[in-house]
């Protein structure tokens, strides 16, 4: 018996297995975040914050427009989750910073994302490493912002 080599995927099977797991990985990051009380986009938000990012910048990120971001960060800003300070360089520029409790906040959502977790853990360290790889060679391509 001869083994048959796999056949290359077509870039509409690759998009539609990217698609699949990006709705998925979403839809177990948005259930951890209401555990926590935290709309999905209120918890993206949150994990952009990994040091002060202007408001302008969020609502891009967001993909949505600056004044929902205010309402956004309104919510996460009564909870003790962010703080608005104005820019150093700029101080017209509100930026938004994650407090200890914001970061430790996205830290427990992204802990709880259990099928992301269990998927992952289907992979060995080697393939974890291919993966990542991969991931890292694609992401410059789809993150291009203006």
């Amino acid at each position: 018996m001869t083994a048959t080599a796999p056949r290359t995927p077509t870039k509409a099977q690759l998009l539609e297995l990217v698609a699949a797991l990006g709705t998925a990985q979403w839809q177990d990051f948005a259930a951890a975040a209401s555990r926590h009380g935290l709309t999905s986009v209120q918890a993206k938000l949150l994990a952009q914050l990994k040091g002060p990012v202007p408001m302008r910048k969020l609502a891009t990120l967001l993909v949505c427009d600056a004044s929902n971001v205010t309402g956004i960060v309104d919510r996460l800003e009564a909870r003790g989750l962010v703080r608005r300070e104005p820019d150093p360089a700029d101080r017209r520029v509100k930026n938004v910073v994650a407090t200890d409790e914001g970061h430790e906040t996205i830290r427990r959502v992204r802990a709880e994302m259990q099928a992301t977790h269990s998927a992952l853990d289907a992979l060995d360290e080697e393939e974890r490493t291919t993966l990542y790889g991969l991931l890292e060679r694609l992401r410059p391509g789809m993150e291009h912002r203006g």
